[in-house]
């Protein structure tokens, strides 16, 4: 008897670690391909959704938003022969039924990097901006903006729609807020009871039009009254931007002088520095990157650098209003580094940016607004106007 169990004890010491070693083959040979379907198709985890996971019940599991993504990585899983479950979610989650497009409801929406209040902020969508709906998690939505930005936000501020429910928000006659801020009253009143407040960049749709007031309806169906004043008619406003100007485009960016800076806004409430230079090109009717590490991938390179480092005087000659500054932290930065801040050109050496808040520096040590920007690395230049609709500069719809 003795003997039996030492036997039976000894086959058991022996399968433990083959299984075990079996189990660890097929994780390196999954994780390998789950490594290189990211780096090929979801290389950017701000833009697509690439979640894999393994559980020793369940198996291995992949959530992505991407269906090229999804389609290649069960292609090489079969291909390798792991002798393990997968099971493939792509995103927009089907409990979302039909309903996958959305409408912000509020003034400023923020989107979180998790679905939770207490998370870091990512960035802002304004009211009456369609988002794509990948999934609901404990009170949020994860969204994908016009600009392709994921995040989540929360589901008050987001009003559900079906492709037939957005197609008539399209449709319909809609105005946009161009005043810094604003409200929606209750009554064609200034002094009744206030609906929303309202910021540069929101939409509403029109019911009805009166001497100084516009009827108007949130995506979610409440109604009010905005001063005529503080918008434009939305089809009549974009007829204007067939051809933007720099100076347009700077004279949005200078009613933000002063605004403080906010790590993920994109709104007069608050910018941070892509934000702010995002949202000087929305109000003209581009949808651009959010980040500015994403921002320097598209436009027009203009020439800056003389041995990896700033030339003034090719900067000055090259650079036009309207054109983008891309900075490294660093006094040394070599131009492949890490882009951390982003400024918009205005000529003669100046720029306009939001740090600490949206204020106006300059290029040139012997300005008296050269700042403190020496202790940052111009790394790149890049032009945007006269590039809409090139990839990644989109055209407002």
């Amino acid at each position: 008897m003795v003997r039996l169990k030492i036997l039976v004890l000894l086959v058991l010491a022996s399968y433990i670690p083959v299984k075990a070693q079996v189990d660890s083959l097929a994780i390196k040979k999954a994780t390998e391909l789950a490594s290189l379907t990211r780096s090929k198709y979801a290389p950017d985890k701000r833009t697509v959704v690439f979640n894999f996971s393994y559980d020793s019940v369940a198996g291995f599991e992949l959530e992505t938003s991407n269906e090229a993504a999804a389609a290649y990585f069960r292609r090489q899983y079969q291909m390798a022969q792991i002798n393990k479950s997968l099971s493939i979610r792509q995103l927009p989650d089907t409990t979302l039924a039909d309903s996958v497009f959305g409408l912000v409801t509020v003034s400023v929406g923020n989107m979180r990097t998790e679905p939770k209040h207490a998370a870091e902020m990512a960035s802002q969508a304004l009211l009456g901006w369609q988002v794509d709906v990948l999934k609901k998690t404990n009170g949020y939505y994860l969204i994908r903006t016009a600009d392709g930005y994921i995040s989540w936000l929360d589901a008050a501020a987001v009003s559900l729609k079906t492709k037939a429910e957005l197609d008539d928000w399209k449709k319909s006659r809609k105005i946009i807020v161009t005043a810094d801020y604003g409200h929606v009253y209750s009554s064609k009143d200034k002094k009744s009871l206030r609906v929303s407040d309202l910021v540069m960049g929101n939409i509403l749709a029109v019911e009805q039009v009166f001497d100084e007031f516009y009827g108007i309806v949130f995506p979610d169906g409440r109604k009010g009254y905005i001063e005529k004043e503080q918008a434009q008619d939305y089809d009549e406003w974009k007829r204007t931007l067939s051809s933007p100007s720099a100076q347009a485009v700077l004279n949005v960016a200078k009613t933000m002088i002063g605004v403080p800076y906010l790590w993920g806004g994109t709104s007069v409430k608050g910018v941070d520095c892509s934000g702010f230079t995002k949202t000087a090109y929305f109000m003209n009717g581009f949808i651009i990157p959010r980040d500015a590490s994403q921002q320097v991938l598209v436009g027009q390179p203009i020439e800056v650098l003389s041995n990896d480092t700033l030339d003034r005087s090719k900067a000055l000659k090259n650079l036009e209003a309207g054109d983008l500054l891309f900075f490294a932290a660093g006094k040394n930065s070599d131009p492949n580094a890490r882009v951390t801040h982003v400024a918009l050109y205005m000529g003669d050496g100046e720029f306009i940016h939001s740090a600490g808040k949206v204020r106006i520096n300059s290029i040139l040590p012997t300005a008296a607004n050269y700042g403190d920007f020496e202790s940052r690395t111009i790394v790149a230049a890049r032009r945007y106007l006269g590039r809409l609709g090139t990839n990644g500069i989109k055209k407002l719809d």
